[in-house]
């Protein structure tokens, strides 16, 4: 369905059900984008959940932000969850984003030696329209890495952060 993938990888000092309770937590898990930076054109997105807080199949999250000068805007629904070790999103509908359009994403969550290994995937289809078509083609990778590699990161930095304080 999607042209593209990209995928980070992180091994975190957790076990499998503690690194998915802190993933399935969306304000957590996309932290990066609620902040201002260089990626996010010193704009930030929040983010919005439904009743289910994004915690079940069919949870509704909305985000939305400015970045670059652009009000932007996406839809995502969760798809899949298997606690403690898949979840699913995608988005719904048409979203208002620059570089990417139409995406699944989520995260796979491993048992891994002393820990888990965390996997955060993207698969994103570039927007439409002329404009939308070039900044895809020279952007969205760069976003994808940026965004799953900070999804990943993030988790395992949490969990050594609890590590060194014990």
């Amino acid at each position: 369905m999607h042209a593209h993938r990209y995928e980070s990888i992180a091994v975190v000092r957790a076990a499998p059900a503690e690194l998915f309770a802190f993933a399935d937590d969306h304000s957590r898990l996309s932290s990066h984008m609620s902040k201002s930076s260089w990626m996010m054109g010193g704009g930030s997105m929040s983010i919005e959940t439904d009743s289910g807080g994004g915690k079940a199949v069919g949870s509704k999250l909305t985000l939305r932000g400015v970045v670059f000068g652009l009000q932007l805007q996406v839809e995502e629904r969760v798809t899949e969850r298997i606690p403690p070790y898949r979840k699913v999103w995608a988005t719904e509908g048409k979203p208002k984003l620059v570089v990417v359009g139409p995406y699944q994403m989520g995260f796979e969550v491993q048992p891994f030696e002393k820990g888990s290994r965390m996997k955060v995937f993207i698969d994103y289809s570039w927007p439409t329209g002329v404009f939308g078509v070039v900044l895809g083609f020279f952007f969205a990778r760069a976003y994808a890495w940026w965004c799953t590699m900070r999804m990943a990161n993030d988790a395992a930095s949490h969990f050594e952060a609890i590590d060194a304080g014990a």
